[in-house]
This record gives C-alpha cells, sequence and structure tokens, in this order.
C-alpha cells in the first residue's frame, strides 16, 4: 500500500493528544470532544485496517519499512498478523468509552488543598497512551517496539499519580499519598522489567546482527542464526520478565491491585484492559517467534506461574473489601488464564488465549466502568457502603449484573468461549494443570455473585438512598459494551477467524502441533 495506514493509525491519536494538549485552560468542553473525536477517527482507522487484513493472506501484512539508525541497524518496521489486528481493534474501541466515562474526572474540584486538576492534559494523556500502545501492536522491529513499549509508561505514571481516584477511605490527603506510591510502585516494577528487556535486546542484536523479527526468521530458516541453547535462554528470561510484569503474573503482580485501586475507572480500565495486554501480546510475537526453543524449555515453569496466579488472584479477590481492589484481583486471575493459554502450546489454548485478551478488555470495562459510575454517587469505593442499589438504581444494577456475569465466564457472554478454549487447549497437553485451573472458575462464581449480592441487593442502606440511576452518557458507554460481550457470546467466529492463522504461525515457530486425541472418532 502507498498510503501507511498502520502509521496513521498510531500517529492520529498522538495528534489528538496534542491538540488536546494544546486547547486554551477556559475550554475544558471542547477538548473533551476534541478528545472524543480524535479516538472515534482512530476507531474508524482501525476499522480500515481490520478490514484490509486478509486472514488467508502472508503472516505480517499492511507492512512498512524505513531506514531509521542505521548504524545500529534499527529501522521503522510495522505490520500486523491477525492478533495484533484484534487488539488494535479493541484498543480503538475501548478508548471512546473511557473518554466518555472519565468526562468529568478531570474537572477542577473545590477540595481543601484546591489543586487545579487540567483537563486537558487528562484526556491529552488517555490519547497518547492509546498512540503508543497501537504502534506497540504493529512495530515488527524489537527495538521499535521496545521503545514505545517503555515509553507508555510515562503517560501512565501521570494518569494514576496525578488524576488518580479521589473517593479514598481516608481523606484527600490520604488519598494523594496513595496515589503517589501506587503510581511510583508501578513505574518501578515496569521500568525494572524494561531495562532487563533492554540488556535482552541488546544481546539479540548482538547474536543476531538485526533487530527485525522478518530478518531473524529468514536467518533461523536458512540456519545462518543459531544461538547457543544457554544464550537464547537468557534472552528469553530478559524479554518474558519484561512482560510478565506488565501482563501482570504472580509474584510480579503486586503493582496492579495499587494502581488499579488509586486510579479512576476510566484509567483502571486503560491499565488492564488496553496496556497489560502488550504484555501477553508480546509473549506470542516475541518469546515463541524469537526464542522458540528456549520457549518450551521455560514452558513447565511458566504454566505453575500462571496456574497460581489464577488460584491466588481469585482466592484475594474473595476477600476483598474494595471493589475496585477487587476487579484487579480477578484481573490477575483471568491475566494466568490468557498465560496458560499462551504457554499450553496448542492452537485451542493460543486462539484461546487471543480471544481472551480481547473479551477480558470488554468485560473488565464493563464492569469497572459501571463500578465507577457507582463509585462516583456515593463517594467510596468500600463493599460494605453499599447495599440494596437495585431498588434505587435497577438499569445501575443491572448492567452491574451482567457485567459481573461475564467475568465469571457465564455461557452466552463472550468470556466464556475463550475461557473454554484456554482449558481445552490446556487440558489435551496437560490435563492436570488444565484440571486445576478450573477451580479458579468455581471461585470466580463467588466472588463476582458475593460483590453483587452484597452492594445491589438487601435493603436499602441510608447512605445509598439517594443514588442516582445511569444517566444518558452513562448508558452510551455501557450498553454498547454490554451489546459487544453478547454478540461474542454467541457469535465469536469474527475474531477466531482473524486470529486462527497467526496461532498456526506461532506453532509452526515453536515446532509444536496439536496433540492427537487418544480416543479416534468413529468412522459410520
Amino acid at each position: 500500500m502507498s498510503f501507511p495506514l498502520l502509521t496513521a493509525t498510531a500517529v492520529l491519536p498522538a495528534v489528538g493528544a496534542i491538540a488536546t494538549a494544546a486547547v486554551p485552560a477556559k475550554r475544558r468542553t471542547a477538548a473533551k470532544w476534541l478528545a472524543l473525536l480524535f479516538s472515534l477517527a482512530t476507531l474508524v482507522l482501525a476499522a480500515v485496517v481490520a478490514v484490509r487484513f486478509d486472514p488467508g493472506g502472508g503472516r505480517f501484512q499492511l507492512t512498512e519499512s524505513h531506514a531509521w539508525i542505521a548504524d545500529f541497524g534499527v529501522r521503522y518496521e510495522l505490520g500486523v498478523d491477525g492478533i495484533g489486528v484484534a487488539l488494535i481493534a479493541l484498543t480503538a474501541l475501548l478508548i471512546p468509552f473511557v473518554i466518555l466515562a472519565g468526562w468529568h474526572d478531570a474537572d477542577p474540584q473545590e477540595t481543601g488543598s484546591s489543586r487545579w486538576r487540567p483537563t486537558q492534559g487528562f484526556f491529552a494523556l488517555i490519547l497518547l497512551v492509546e498512540a503508543m500502545v497501537i504502534i506497540s501492536f504493529e512495530a515488527t522491529d524489537v527495538f521499535v517496539f521496545y521503545i514505545f513499549f517503555e515509553a507508555m509508561l510515562i503517560p501512565m505514571y501521570f494518569l494514576i499519580g496525578g488524576f488518580g481516584d479521589r473517593a479514598g477511605p481516608h481523606g484527600e490527603k490520604e488519598a494523594a499519598t496513595q496515589r503517589s506510591y501506587a503510581a511510583v510502585k508501578f513505574l518501578l516494577y515496569n521500568l525494572v522489567g524494561g531495562l532487563i528487556m533492554l540488556a535482552a535486546v541488546i544481546g539479540l542484536y548482538v547474536v543476531a546482527g538485526t533487530f527485525s523479527l522478518s530478518e531473524i526468521a529468514e536467518a533461523r530458516a536458512s540456519g545462518s542464526l543459531d544461538m547457543a541453547t544457554n544464550t537464547e535462554r537468557l534472552l528469553f528470561l530478559g524479554f518474558f520478565f519484561a512482560f510478565a510484569v506488565k501482563a501482570p503474573l504472580w509474584p510480579l503482580h503486586t503493582w496492579l491491585p495499587n494502581a488499579m485501586g488509586e486510579a479512576t475507572a476510566p484509567v483502571a480500565v486503560l491499565i488492564t484492559a488496553v496496556v497489560d495486554k502488550v504484555g501477553t501480546f508480546a509473549m506470542l510475537r516475541f518469546c515463541l517467534q524469537l526464542f522458540p526453543e528456549a520457549s518450551k524449555w521455560a514452558t513447565p515453569v511458566i504454566l505453575v506461574l500462571a496456574l497460581i496466579s489464577i488460584v491466588y488472584g481469585a482466592l484475594l479477590a474473595v476477600g476483598q473489601r474494595d471493589i475496585k481492589r477487587l476487579v484487579a484481583y480477578a484481573s490477575i486471575s483471568h491475566f494466568g488464564f490468557i498465560i496458560m493459554g499462551i504457554f499450553a502450546m496448542t492452537s485451542q489454548g493460543q486462539s484461546g488465549a487471543t480471544l481472551y485478551m480481547v473479551n477480558h478488555g470488554i468485560s473488565t470495562a464493563a464492569l469497572m466502568l459501571v463500578a465507577g459510575f457507582l463509585i462516583s454517587r456515593r463517594g467510596s469505593r468500600l463493599i460494605a457502603d453499599y447495599g440494596g442499589v437495585q431498588k434505587v438504581a435497577p438499569v445501575l444494577a443491572g448492567t452491574f449484573l451482567i457485567g459481573s456475569l461475564a467475568t465469571l465466564s457465564l455461557p452466552g457472554l463472550a468470556p466464556f468461549v475463550s475461557e473454554f478454549l484456554v482449558l481445552v487447549g490446556t487440558f489435551t497437553r496437560y490435563p492436570v494443570i488444565g484440571i486445576i485451573a478450573t477451580f479458579g472458575i468455581v471461585l470466580a462464581a463467588l466472588y463476582t455473585l458475593v460483590l453483587y449480592q452484597r452492594t445491589m441487593t438487601g435493603p436499602v442502606k441510608p447512605s445509598t438512598e439517594g443514588i442516582a440511576d445511569l444517566r444518558l452518557r452513562e448508558l452510551a458507554v455501557v450498553v454498547p459494551l454490554i451489546g459487544v460481550l453478547i454478540f461474542l457470546g454467541v457469535y465469536p467466529k469474527p475474531v477466531t477467524e482473524l486470529v486462527n492463522p497467526a496461532v498456526k504461525h506461532t506453532l509452526s515457530d515453536v515446532h509444536k502441533k496439536d496433540p492427537k486425541p487418544e480416543v479416534e472418532a468413529a468412522h459410520k
């Protein structure tokens, strides 16, 4: 293609970020609408990418390649496979809802400190994160990917620390302290992972002489690139560590509950539904493709860590008293399923993991944003401060219920299909792991239904009597997300057809085939 469609899809929200930040301080409403328009325009471009992509064509399509830092072998190379297209579409779909949901989150507030919260900066940072995430899904040069993988930490740091939740249980001053702590913890964890990855990126260049995925693949195929076993394993560990922090995988997960708890609900969605997907996506694109033998070597340990994430995250979600921290621990459990599906090394497992990335993003967005609307009304994140909400705000309670049911993977809603595929794909190769992982489903039913029961049912508490039902803007956020959850729950074919060819390529990289059934089907 002569038109750089992938570049345009990533550059457009970056331009929107600059334009939004440049809006005069008193024109806050104009800045909001400008940010929303740029996010919708990015969604249109993402739809064009999805339409132009041919699932039956080559592995990487819509490619762009230009010399950048020639002395160091760095090229500006972009390309997408079906997995990248699906996640670009997810990102572009969620950002307009994040902006709408956070419409008033950065408005000036009369607080004890009388701090000015720049509205323009809030929405500009959201668009900037979108741009960096999209180009991360497009990059086929390892160095280009690394730059944006790390750069997205900067706007996220300010979104968490500078525009965090003001509904803390201990007052504005304590809330500000907790926001700063969460932002610094988020930054430090991810920076450490990124620095270790940087060493591995440099090591890869020393060994391969290039950062290009396509050139490394050609060198492997021709036999001109033969990494020593120990070298490949060390490089794999450097990459995987950074991705496991971002994902997050136990025991590198502890930054997530703090970050999601102290961020506003839309920013929490940005963290777990968008930014964290870069980690699991990179495991598929870089770990398995660049280091196939090391990936197989590390699989048993990674599967155990994923299993611990599933059960540990779910158990801690059961015991949470904070709504947003409950969703955060539930997400840790769900990311365990995604990573388990990736390293099961089966077509069902990896297709399910990719589908899970998409479905988890939508279901978590639906639940967290409705929870955010509830928290903004009461001014508290504590579950104990609610009760009987369904009697005073039935639409809010109904949408909260659907989001909760999606989180526990109820059949008929999108996450069920992906979780089922992950479990089937894992069981066919690692039956013990697959069986134990099903315990996470039981715990998911426990923490989601108990959350709904404690907040929405029972007698109306005095503190919830004045809670208003969802308004038009809030319905415009929630209803489309619920519609997508139902549509993909009954008809996931558009996404599975998109990602299945890419999954086959990934399995061929690691020289894995699906296990044959132990009992052959009877032929009549």
